[in-house]
C-alpha cells in the first residue's frame, strides 16, 4: 500500500550535447509517474509531491528482488529527511530501471532520484519490503 505522506521527489540528469532531450524526457517517463518536467538545453529535472510516483521504480524492485540493494543504497545515503539513488540513463529509455553504484557508471551520466519526506523511512520501507 502506498504511504500516505508528505514526500518530495527530484529526478536530475544532465543532457549531453550528443543526446535528444526528447529521449531524456521519455526516460524520466519510463521510470516516474505524475511529474512536471524542466528541460533545459544542459539539464532536466522532474519532480513530484507524491510517493505513488515512484510506483514503477518500486514495482522494478520487487520484479528483480533488489529490495535489499536498494535498501542498502537507500540507507547508507540517508541524510535527515532525504535520501538518493543514481539509475542508469540508457536502461531507463530502453523501460528498464538499472541502479548504479557510481555516477561514472552510466556513460551518458546517471539520473539521479531524490527522495525526501518526514517520514523518509516509511518510503524507504515501502520501496523495498
Amino acid at each position: 500500500m502506498i504511504p500516505q505522506v508528505d514526500c518530495t521527489v527530484e529526478v536530475v540528469c544532465q543532457i549531453n550535447p550528443s543526446e535528444d532531450p526528447q529521449k531524456i524526457r521519455q526516460s524520466i517517463s519510463n521510470i516516474l509517474d505524475a511529474f512536471e518536467l524542466e528541460l533545459d538545453k544542459y539539464s532536466a529535472r522532474a519532480t513530484s509531491d507524491q510517493a505513488e510516483s515512484l510506483a514503477k521504480i518500486r514495482e522494478s524492485i520487487h520484479n528483480h528482488h533488489s529490495q535489499r540493494v536498494y535498501s542498502k543504497f537507500l540507507n547508507n545515503n540517508l541524510e535527515g529527511d532525504s535520501t538518493w539513488f543514481y539509475l542508469n540513463k540508457q536502461a531507463a529509455f530502453a523501460n528498464s530501471i538499472a541502479l548504479c553504484e557510481r555516477d561514472n557508471e552510466s556513460p551518458l551520466g546517471p539520473i539521479k532520484v531524490t527522495v525526501s519526506s518526514e517520514n523518509i523511512e516509511r518510503i524507504i520501507e515501502w520501496l523495498t519490503s
